[in-house]
């Protein structure tokens, strides 16, 4: 069976597991010090605080990392950020009164940068490894990776609930860390050396995208990503909990199977978005599906200042959310790799992941001063606003003429 796998297939799978086994203890761990400090008495916008470092890390992370890549190859960037994952999870094994919350901030820190940079790697070493000829399997290869991870981060959720349940903090924590020490040591061996490595070593300048396709759809992934977390890391926990009652589990549960159902639909999103008929997605294609996904949040925000029933309008209006936002995802995850130009992938790849990190940054501070002044409805109404900024922005990615070809073309994976 190995013999019949091609060199690239068989990195693709290499890659796809590292990125696996990653987001599982990206997952858990997050669980883990949400639980944890949870049952210390901390506040549910106290412990989201913890996470701040996190993605202020991310966004320094994506944008230097693409650099990194580009210079030392996509084998190594991958391998530090496994490595400072293990190096993380080992920070929260001291003695639980040297466990102090600045603490676990610099140890969130940390894997923030360890996250990013696995995650830059990953997505930007599926462009080096399809055939530039075969658009529609590139699209279904990010799909897949991205669809996989996030429906994986949900079941990372339950893993350090029941890690926490069966052994506490400190053993989960242990156990974590060893399983991924031995897939690190693995990637270390079996990973391709000069993946990714750019034929001229670019400059420290070169970070910043030049390509108005990539400045286009970075924009639009901000305002994309800070439309989710404005509602999701505090807002919705925090108002399940106190408003409606829920116990912890019910939260982490629920918000469990959100992310896992939206993996799930983003893996599935080629079949949605024009695979059957023959066609990739553009900018009209952003567009159009961005549109649709702001008119959610605002009939919710409607619907709540309305006084219908809150528990109802969340399920069933988050669910529809979901949905609509992973394809929004998966589509934007498709045209950065498609629009990045293939020597030194990693730098349009990281410049875009820094803008979706500065999204979740802005999203996660908004969501606890938004939802702490004026509620959940307003959360939900400044998502949508962020929707449809996205929409706005997505108006100018470039799109395909009749035959198929992307206009503007000078515009995609141009690196002047």
């Amino acid at each position: 069976m190995r013999e019949r796998l091609t060199p690239a297939v068989r990195q693709y799978l290499l890659v796809t597991g590292n990125y696996w086994a990653f987001t599982l203890t990206d997952g858990a761990l997050r669980m883990l010090v949400v639980l944890h400090f949870h049952q210390l008495g901390y506040s549910p916008l106290q412990v989201a605080m913890l996470f701040v470092f996190y993605e202020v890390f991310g966004v320094i992370t994506n944008l230097v990392g693409g650099w990194l890549g580009a210079r030392i190859g996509l084998n190594r960037t991958m391998n530090i950020g496994l490595g400072l994952q293990v190096a993380a999870l080992s920070m929260l094994l001291v003695p639980a009164a040297l466990l102090t919350v600045p603490w676990v901030m610099a140890a969130q820190a940390l894997s923030g940068i360890a996250k990013d940079l696995n995650k830059m790697s990953a997505k930007s070493s599926i462009k080096l490894l399809v055939p530039a000829d075969q658009p529609g399997a590139l699209y279904r290869w990010v799909a897949a990776l991205t669809g996989s991870k996030n429906a994986l981060k949900g079941v990372g959720f339950f893993l350090g609930g029941a890690l926490l349940t069966t052994l506490g903090f400190a053993p989960a924590i242990a156990a974590m860390a060893a399983g991924l020490l031995l897939v690190w040591l693995a990637s270390l061996a079996l990973l391709k050396r000069d993946l990714g490595k750019a034929k001229a070593k670019p400059k420290f300048r070169d970070i910043f995208s030049k390509s108005r396709a990539i400045n286009r759809l970075s924009a639009a992934r901000l305002f994309l990503f800070g439309a989710r977390d404005v509602w999701f890391v505090v807002a919705l926990p925090v108002f399940l909990s106190q408003s409606l009652g829920w116990d912890f589990w019910q939260v982490g549960g629920f918000l469990a199977l959100w992310v896992i159902g939206y993996g799930i639909v983003q893996s599935l999103a080629p079949q949605v978005t024009g695979r059957r008929s023959g066609k990739l997605p553009d900018g009209r294609a952003a567009f159009a599906w961005a549109s649709i996904l702001a008119a959610v949040p605002a009939l919710m925000a409607l619907l709540l200042l309305q006084g219908q029933s809150p528990q109802l309008v969340l399920v069933a209006g988050l669910s529809v959310f979901g949905v609509l936002f992973a394809i929004n995802s998966s589509l934007h995850s498709y045209l950065i790799v498609s629009y990045a130009a293939e020597d030194g992938v990693s730098l349009d790849v990281g410049f875009y992941y820094m803008a979706n990190a500065m999204g979740r940054l802005l999203g996660t501070v908004l969501s606890g001063w938004m939802f702490q002044r004026h509620g959940l409805a307003a959360c939900l109404g400044t998502s949508a606003v962020f929707v449809a900024l996205a929409a706005i922005v997505s108006l100018a990615l470039p799109r395909h003429d009749r035959s198929g070809v992307a206009t503007r073309a000078g515009d995609v994976g141009a690196r002047e």
